[in-house]
Parts: structure tokens; sequence; C-alpha cells
């Protein structure tokens, strides 16, 4: 952990690092960039997680290069079972196809297949006197972070074993003493590790009186930490840009002290601000917006969620909201990253979806598949036999619900007058029978039927002004008597979209029970 912290202003940063403030001016890259999404597969892909992964897939595709999916499973005991699975199914859906990673590419990308390169590498620092051995047991670090912690002290490793002798450790060796490797962290005077440019937060200073603690880069059971695997990872396959969360803002010295140890270029670095929950709170996999299986479950199309989620911390430099992930891939700038924290929030996201899904609609290449599903979705949600849902009908209704339909899932419950004839003994269908006076229902029903005995080779608005001229009431009771017959609601599509929609022989027969469900009365 870092003993302390001192973030410098923006102007005090542009006086001081002057080499860093004219790389800000430079952020975008130059050449063809290799980045990687390293999720930990201890769960569901988190919604801040695809946004990473989605980032990371953007700037390689807007600069040209590759984007590596990493699978860092070197903390065994927090893995679940099929995690790894679910988060390459994700990223499929999402359409985030990676160039490298578990199955596709010349190496190993889980890091759990790795650990002999580790290994090699602590080996490595060890023997350049950058890292040490440490044999402290557990209760005397416990005693030691207790004492630090009474004292009111950061807790940080005292370098109790960072002395032993070449002797002393052999001895130990030779006992079979269970023993870590431990970084050795440069000194507070450092100028490098501690001070960097991050391409989100600008021009950092983390340099503290204390400087940092020793971490640990090999536990006990040989096993690598993060901050081994993530460094020696990242160099050995050519890492250019690291997009993460912000939590990792403040390890980033350590990780840069490391490729300073081996003597290797650090990739630049551009940390993501954390995503809120309306109520101010961090965003996490425990929230009902937190996991991305739970929007797919949702119903939520991939084109929207994406969408989405690329303006979570990204602003395009036009007022442009809408954008297909081909359209991203073009726009995508680091310098439309932003500092501030995004607040999640469905009410924009189901703007999105209806109008992804409206466009979907339009596009022949995705509008079929659309349609198979609404298909199905209305067989359970009505009962009805998949096989008696015509696609027709469904592909009819899907155009008339519109904008009004967030998702394919509610189409039923949105125009279920679509899919048989409407219920006129309801609550929601006596709402729309008051509007029109009580003396003009028959004569505008009859007036209905007559009228359509033949074929009508008018407008509807027309032949609804017609119906009321002959029952002579005003067209606004015609409208809403049609409403009544046809839908049994008060509200709905607009009166000529639903005559276009629905065969006549439906119509007439609508209005006839119409007309007996009054008599009736």
């Amino acid at each position: 952990m870092l003993q302390s912290l001192r973030v410098c202003s923006r102007q005090t940063a542009s006086r001081a690092f002057s080499r860093q403030a004219g790389a800000a001016a430079s952020i975008e890259p130059t050449a063809p960039v290799r980045v990687r999404f390293a999720p930990s597969p201890t769960g569901m892909l988190h919604l801040g997680g695809l946004r990473t992964a989605l980032f990371n897939y953007l700037l390689a595709r807007r600069y040209g290069g590759e984007f590596i999916l990493r699978i860092e499973d070197t903390d065994q005991a927090r893995l679940v079972p099929g995690a790894a699975e679910g988060i390459v199914q994700t990223l499929e859906w999402a359409g985030l196809n990676f160039d490298e990673g578990p199955g596709k590419g010349p190496d190993k990308y889980f890091q759990s297949q790795r650990s002999d390169i580790y290994r090699k590498h602590a080996q490595e620092l060890l023997d350049r006197g950058a890292a040490y051995r440490c044999f402290c047991s557990t209760s005397r670090l416990e005693a030691l972070r207790t004492e630090q912690t009474a004292q009111g002290r950061a807790p940080a490793y005292d370098r109790h074993c960072a002395h032993l002798s070449s002797r002393q450790i052999d001895e130990k060796l030779r006992a079979g003493e269970r023993h870590t490797v431990r970084m050795r962290a440069p000194s507070a005077e450092d100028s490098d590790s501690g001070r960097f440019y991050d391409i989100v937060h600008r021009a950092m200073d983390f340099r503290g009186p204390a400087g940092f603690d020793d971490a640990v880069l090999l536990k006990s059971d040989g096993q690598p930490t993060y901050h081994l695997a993530n460094v020696v990872d990242d160099h050995l396959m050519r890492i250019t840009h690291v997009l993460r969360g912000e939590e990792w803002l403040m390890s980033t010295p350590k990780h840069r002290a490391l490729f300073t140890a081996f003597g290797w270029q650090a990739p630049q670095y551009a940390h993501l601000p954390l995503l809120m929950n309306p109520d101010g709170s961090k965003l996490s996999k425990r929230n009902d917006d937190g996991p991305v299986q739970r929007y797919i479950d949702d119903g939520y199309l991939p084109e929207s969620l994406v969408n989405y989620t690329a303006l979570l911390g990204w602003h395009p430099q036009t007022p442009q909201e809408l954008f297909t992930l081909r359209q991203l891939e073009q726009s995508f700038s680091l310098a439309g990253l932003s500092r501030s924290k995004s607040v999640v929030s469905r009410e924009r996201l189901d703007w999105l979806n209806r109008q992804h899904l409206r466009a979907a609609l339009a596009d022949p290449d995705k509008s079929a598949g659309l349609i198979q599903q609404a298909r199905a979705e209305v067989a359970a949600a009505s009962g009805l036999e998949t096989a008696s849902v015509r696609p027709e009908t469904v592909a009819t209704a899907l155009r008339l619900a519109g904008d009004r339909l967030t998702f394919t899932k509610d189409l039923y419950n949105a125009v279920p007058f679509m899919f048989g004839d409407p219920a006129l003994d309801t609550t929601a269908a006596e709402q729309a029978l008051i509007l029109v006076p009580h003396e003009f229902h028959i004569p505008i029903l009859d007036a209905l039927e007559h009228a359509l005995a033949s074929e009508v080779s008018e407008s509807w608005i027309g032949f609804a002004k017609s119906v009321a001229a002959a029952a002579q009431v005003p067209t606004k009771h015609v409208m809403m008597m049609l409403r009544f017959a046809l839908t049994g609601e008060r509200f709905g599509p607009k009166i000529p979209e639903l005559l276009d929609a629905l065969p006549v022989d439906s119509i007439k027969r609508r209005i006839r029970s119409a007309k007996t469900e009054i008599e009736s009365r």
C-alpha cells in the first residue's frame, strides 16, 4: 500500500511535468496498438468489465492492432466454475471479437498455465537484487499489522527479511521453510515509478515520504500475485496501452517499478472512473444493474447495451447518441475519455434499446431473427401454440408497436389485440367507451357496418369522416368507437395505422362483437 500520496493539480502538473504535458497533446496512438482485457473469472462479467473490454476493443479497431483476452485466474480460491466460459460468451454476444485469447492465438492466455514463466522472472529479480525472499510467518505479519494500525500508521512490511545473508537464506531453504518473494520497492526519492502520465487523469504524482510497500510477487505456494503476473504478461504480450478501472490507479507505481526493475518499457495507462448507482454508491456485481447477464436476460439488444456502455465515460465529439458498433470503431478516441464518474441509468438504456430495436426491424438481415424471437415470446405470453402465431402478424405487430416497444418480449402485452379479438367487458374497454356519449354507440357501429359492407376506396381518415357524417356525430367519436371495438383499450396505435394492420374481415367481426356487447347491456 502507498503510505501517502499527492495528486498534483493540473496547473502544478503542467509545470512540473513538461515532458508528460507534451504527451497530453499526442495521446492518440500513431502506430498499431496491442491492448488486452484481463478479467478474473470470479463470477459473471460486470458492466464495468464490459466497458473496459469495449474501450480496449475500440482502441484496437480505431487505430489498428490487436485486442487480446487474457484470463487472470491465479487466485484459485476465488474461481467460479464456468466463469471464464461465461466471459467469452458475453464478449461474443456483444460483438467484441478478440484477436488473441483462449483457443485463439499463439500463446497461453490463462495465467494458471503460465506459472513457470512467472517463477522464472521472479528468480531474475532475485538475481538482480530487485526482490528478496521473505520467511516471515503469518502470525508475525498479523502482529506487525496490528501494531502499525494501533500506532495510526498504514500497514506495511518492515523489511525484516530484506537483509538476510546468503548463508541465512540457504539454511532456511534447506530447512524447507515456507517463504514468499517480495519486490524491493524503490526509495521514496525515486522520480519515475510514482510520477507518471495517465491518459485519463493526466499528470500524476504518487510519491510519498515513505515510498510504497514491498509487495509480494510470489506467494508461498509458488503462485504469482496479480502484480507480477500482470507486468510480466503485459511485457511478453507486447501490450502498448493498458485501459483498466481506476481502482488500479494506486497500484500503477508498483507496476511501473517492476517494469523498471526488469529493464522494460512500461505501457501507457488509462484508468477509467468508477460506475455509480443513482444513489451515489459504487456499482458492483451484487447490484441488480451490475452483471451483464442481467441485461441479456431482460431482453436488451447487444447493439443498445454496447452503445450505452460506450457513453459511460466516453464523450463523442458530436451530439450523436446512437451508434452502431462499426460507428464506435470509427469514432472512438482516447481524448474523449472522461475523468468523471458515470451514473448507470436504465431510462437512457431503455430509450437506446427502442431506437436500436426499430433500426434492427428495418434491417432485413436482423429482422427475421427478431420476428422469430418475438413469435416465441408471444406464444409464451399468450398461451397460444407457436405454430398458430403467424410470422407476418408478428412483423405487423412489431411495426404497429413502434417506439412504444422497449423489448420484443413485451410485444403481446403492448398489442394483444393483434393476436386475437379483444375482451370488451374489461375496465380498459369501459374507459374507452365512456368517452363516447351513450346515444351515439349504436348509430356509429351501424354506420361502420354499413360502410364496410362495400370495399373501402378512400383513406381511413376519409372513411371515418364519411361514417361520422352518416351517423351525424363528430369524427372523434367514430375514432374512439373504432378503438373500443378493435382494441378494447383507451390508448394505443393511431387508428389509421390500426385499420391498415388488421384484416378487413377481422375489423368487421370486431365491430359486430362490439355491437352485440353494447346491446346486451
